[in-house]
């Protein structure tokens, strides 16, 4: 199978620090590291430059991903994850990195890999404005209305606890 690529422009705002690469062959998302030192207390967050930018061929975007590792060992990951980094934008790709740990500070080192890059094709939608859309058999159904948990949180009336009816 051939793999597919897309030629991406780069420039390296910071030329002692790596441009984005692949860890491993087949890899999705390309590493992005900090520029700086970051020390992130108990859930708390900051932006985080990754001393690079790029320019997408139209019809592409970027998407920043959490580190699954880091998120896994030290509860690190981006706020608004995934990132969207549209084709036209031109600045510097900088990371909303958040701690979720509600003990222990999480600190990084400039060069420390912080979050993942990947590129993908997008669709330019076309949207038509209707009077009712046409139905579908999940419907208006939406958190956790399909379930998929133990039990029902109590006291809580914020949650979905039930399926609606016809969901």
């Amino acid at each position: 199978m051939e793999l597919l690529t897309v030629d991406v422009l780069i420039q390296r705002l910071d030329p002692d620090l790596p441009a984005p690469s692949y860890a491993h062959p087949g890899d999705a998302g390309a590493d992005l590291v900090t520029t700086v030192d970051v020390e992130l207390p108990p859930g708390a967050r900051a932006m985080v430059p990754t001393g690079v930018a790029i320019a997408l061929p139209d019809g592409y975007a970027a998407f920043v991903h959490p580190r699954s590792g880091l998120a896994a060992r030290l509860g690190l990951t981006i706020v608004n994850a995934p990132g969207t980094v549209d084709a036209g934008y031109r600045g510097e790709i900088k990371v909303t990195l958040l701690n979720t740990d509600t003990e222990n500070t999480v600190r990084l080192t400039r060069g420390d890999r912080i979050a993942q890059l990947v590129i993908q094709r997008v669709e330019r939608a076309v949207f038509h404005e209707v009077q009712a859309l046409p139905g579908s058999a999940r419907g208006d159904g939406g958190f956790g209305s399909t379930g998929g948990y133990a039990g029902a949180v109590e006291g809580r009336t914020d949650v979905a606890l039930q399926h609606s009816e016809g969901a």
